[in-house]
């Protein structure tokens, strides 16, 4: 469909509901494959809703000072954070990676607990800032090597998996003296979080299977967690174990945590008491997150449309849906949903969506555990991430990486590591032909 046929569309206010795996946004698809096509609004956003979806994304991309300086309104950053803005993390609206030897992490975060007991270290809290104002330490150095596997498909061709492995040097304060669970986290992409925030919840919990009673292999559960905007129990959709249940939840929560910025919902800084100098830096307000603000940030993440499929024919995307469904990948990554017919941003309504996720927690075997809990999401559980528009991760970041921790260099080694519930996928990729591989792997990159 060409660009003036999509304007022309809109234009008339007749564009139907979409129900083609070329569009996975359905009528909000984006038709950009640029460093730009996680950045788009939702083609049939609304115009007058133009100048919140901009006053959002000059948000998301503002880099916040600290409260010192005679900026006012985007002040008081820190005194511990690691990111001077949420697009640092989430360049373009894309994922993070890994840093590499000697670099400070972008994009990149260590949660860490208590061994014994779980809970949050009584200096650090659960998450390490690596960088900090002026005058102080960072809490700490992340450092990550590389162990690689090399081994063979049953038809003899080699491959190469590499295994991350953590060291926290350079300990601002008291290096801790019991032993830390570490939990890696890669920045996600961002775009279509509003569709999936339009998904019913009552959808995504018939998928739900703990007990696995049709007996194939799969239990996805959801993850039920306490919803500071919410105020009660609701289902967690975000995060890499749907530990947020809102938009509002998970960037108030961001703000705070990776960028030492208060608001409504989290009101305290991210320092502990224990780190007396923090206490002596000034604030940059209460809270530094203006309610207009958090709610314009919001509406842009839930405005960002995905970006259109990219399939080379109808026969290319034919023959790798067969072989996504043959592997059993669809059981744990769900091609596709219809959005509610009533949501808070009307373009999102009534939208057949292909997000390639079912939004809950699965087994993905001991290799990927961080055997720490969330909320009701165990160790070795993650929620299913979307697929739509990975494989434009390498125009808009520069780089492939996937998985949470980000250890996967591209699409055949994230397969490769999978476990767990996912084994009996994971085997029959293997089990395939080199070609019959390669057909699956430009599918999910052409999602």
């Amino acid at each position: 469909m060409s660009f003036s046929r999509i304007w022309l569309l809109l234009a008339i206010g007749c564009w139907p509901l979409a129900a083609d795996p070329n569009l996975p946004g359905g009528a909000t698809t984006a038709f950009e494959n640029s460093r730009e096509a996680y950045t788009q609004p939702a083609s049939n956003l609304d115009p007058r809703n133009f100048a919140q979806f901009f006053s959002g994304d000059t948000i998301f991309n503002t880099n916040w000072v600290n409260a010192s300086s005679v900026v006012d309104g985007r002040d008081g950053l820190g005194p511990l954070f690691n990111a001077r803005s949420c697009s640092a993390c989430h360049f373009k609206d894309g994922r993070g990676r890994p840093p590499e030897k000697g670099e400070i992490p972008n994009g990149f975060l260590i949660r860490i607990s208590q061994a014994e007991n779980e809970a949050p270290h009584p200096i650090y809290g659960n998450q390490i800032s690596v960088r900090a104002l002026p005058g102080l330490p960072p809490e700490a150095a992340i450092e990550i090597s590389y162990q690689e596997i090399v081994s063979n498909y049953p038809d003899g061709n080699e491959y190469r998996i590499q295994k991350p492995l953590y060291a926290i040097k350079k300990w601002g304060y008291t290096e801790p003296s019991s032993p830390l669970m570490v939990s890696p986290r890669l920045a996600p992409s961002v775009f279509g979080l509003g569709l999936l925030d339009a998904i019913p919840d009552e959808i995504i919990l018939a998928r739900s299977d703990p007990s696995d009673t049709n007996g194939d292999g799969i239990s996805g559960r959801p993850n039920w967690v306490k919803s500071p905007s919410k105020g009660e129990r609701q289902l967690g959709k975000y995060g890499w174990k749907a530990n947020k249940a809102t938009i509002e939840d998970q960037s108030a929560g961001a703000f705070q945590s990776d960028l030492g910025i208060t608001s409504m919902l989290f009101p305290n800084e991210n320092h502990s008491s224990s780190q007396l100098d923090e206490l002596d830096f000034p604030s940059g307000g209460s809270p530094e997150l203006s309610k207009r603000d958090l709610e314009d940030i919001v509406f842009y993440l839930k405005a960002l449309a995905p970006p259109a499929s990219r399939f080379k024919s109808d026969e290319a995307y034919e023959n790798g849906r067969q072989l996504f469904t043959q592997s059993h990948c669809s059981s744990c990554h769900t091609p596709d949903f219809t959005t509610r017919a009533q949501t808070e941003i009307p373009a999102l309504a009534n939208q057949r969506i292909y997000p390639y996720t079912d939004l809950l927690l699965h087994d993905m075997g001991e290799p990927l555990a961080d055997n720490r809990s969330d909320f009701e999401a165990k160790g070795n559980e993650w929620r299913t991430p979307p697929l739509w528009g990975l494989g434009l991760t390498q125009a808009v970041n520069g780089h492939s990486r996937l998985l949470h921790d980000g250890r996967a260099r591209n699409v055949e080694e994230a397969i490769l590591w999978h476990g767990g519930e996912a084994e009996f996928s994971k085997q029959a990729f293997m089990r395939l032909s080199s070609s019959e591989r390669q057909i699956l792997i430009d599918f999910v990159e052409a999602l």
